[in-house]
């Protein structure tokens, strides 16, 4: 497939349709937050450099 034939094709890719629901940032940054602090838990609590 050339360029010419893929842009039109990602162009309505990129516009959407605004019918899908988009995910709450909220939730995401605060899910994110949760799996880092329990990432830097678990690297505390099992460092044998001590």
């Amino acid at each position: 497939m050339s360029l010419n034939a893929a842009a039109p094709a990602l162009a309505q890719l990129a516009e959407g349709n605004g019918n899908h629901n988009s995910l709450n940032p909220v939730i995401t940054g605060g899910g994110a937050l949760l799996i880092l602090l329990i990432l830097l838990f678990l690297t505390t609590r099992f460092n044998k450099d001590r």
